[in-house]
């Protein structure tokens, strides 16, 4: 079958992300933050729990396989390996934006394939901002999701040459927060977010945020590279946006409460960790765990998945918690730039 120009988007954005994250692998912005050790936790591993208390998302561990991809046959492909290792390793698992299934409705299967392959898993379903009240719910019933990402994404749609021109989302927000069947996540696709912002989702009724930080997978880049008649025009834009270590001191910062999530640059069960002592409830990872699947095969992510189980309970003894509320207890420190960042916010 011929894809649409579309779908092969999406076969270009998941090949440009792997070149990109092989060409330049990414370094965590949460190495400016630095755990404070201390040596006598007093706490058996044993006596460790990862779950998280959130009653929307009462998940075993408080990290997840994040949004990545779907809407043709090879990133169908893909959701179908990801589906299998969040199954088999107990993982929540996000598609990627199904905005092109209620397009093309024969894109759907891509998508479908992560419910067939995990029935009981803990999926979530992903949206635009743009789109209506109405077809975020189609996007739920889509995969039968257990909640839904909307996701903001104005500096990719800038970049993207093919891309949206109007940014008019908060009515849209608040009408699918209203409308849908299920908990909504307001989800960055890398460039951060600020306290502000966050004020203004919590105002609209949302009540939970994914920061989806800069130091991952640039969307900026990869919309550039993809134009090659001109590419790199944008490169200027490359570092717009707050990392993720940024955006959880954004997140502090904001006055109303909200329940916030985390992604963007996190390479290892430390990252997962510091995310938490930062305040975030749960972490997704979506490029580290992309390229570790193409590069082992589905075996070797859930391997490492498993790995990443293991050593995050180990952390949490390390630093004497035994329950994710402890983790407010924690100190650390930040880097001089990351101070500065703050002390100026």
């Amino acid at each position: 079958m011929t894809e649409s120009g579309q779908a092969h988007r999406k076969n270009e954005h998941l090949a440009l992300a792997e070149s990109n994250f092989r060409r330049t692998p990414p370094t965590s912005s949460l190495n400016d933050i630095r755990i404070i050790h201390r040596p006598m936790p007093e706490i058996s591993m044993t006596e460790v729990d990862l779950r998280m208390s959130n009653m929307d998302f009462n998940w075993q561990y408080p990290f997840y396989i994040e949004a990545m991809t779907g809407g043709s046959e090879k990133t169908g492909e893909i959701n179908q390996q990801l589906a299998v290792a969040a199954r088999e390793t107990g993982l929540a698992m996000a598609v990627g934006s199904e905005s092109i299934a209620i397009k093309e409705p024969a894109q759907a299967t891509s998508f479908q394939i992560a419910r067939e392959v995990n029935p009981d898993g803990f999926l979530m379903a992903n949206i635009g901002a743009g789109h209506s009240a109405a077809n975020a719910q189609r996007a739920v019933d889509l995969i039968h999701a257990d909640a839904l990402e909307v996701h903001v994404n104005a500096a990719q749609e800038t970049v993207m040459p093919e891309g949206d021109e109007s940014f008019y989302w908060k009515d849209n927000i608040k009408e699918i927060v209203e409308y849908v069947k299920v908990p909504v996540i307001v989800k960055e696709v890398g460039f951060g977010m600020d306290a502000q912002s966050i004020n203004e989702l919590a105002e609209m009724g949302v009540q939970y945020v994914n920061i989806g930080g800069r130091s991952g997978t640039n969307f900026a880049q990869i919309e550039d590279r993809r134009n090659r008649e001109a590419p790199e025009q944008y490169s200027f834009l490359y570092d717009w946006g707050q990392t993720t270590a940024e955006s959880l001191l954004e997140a502090q910062n904001a006055t109303d409460a909200i329940n916030v999530f985390a992604t963007g640059g996190i390479q290892s069960p430390l990252d997962i960790l510091k995310a938490q002592i930062m305040g975030a409830q749960a972490v997704g990872i979506a490029g580290h765990f992309l390229h570790t699947l193409l590069t082992t095969d589905v075996d070797g992510l859930i391997d490492e998945i498993t790995r990443w189980q293991k050593q995050l309970t180990e952390l949490y003894a390390l630093v004497g918690a035994r329950k994710a509320s402890d983790l407010v207890n924690v100190p650390y420190i930040l880097s001089p730039e990351l101070k500065n960042y703050n002390d100026q916010r």
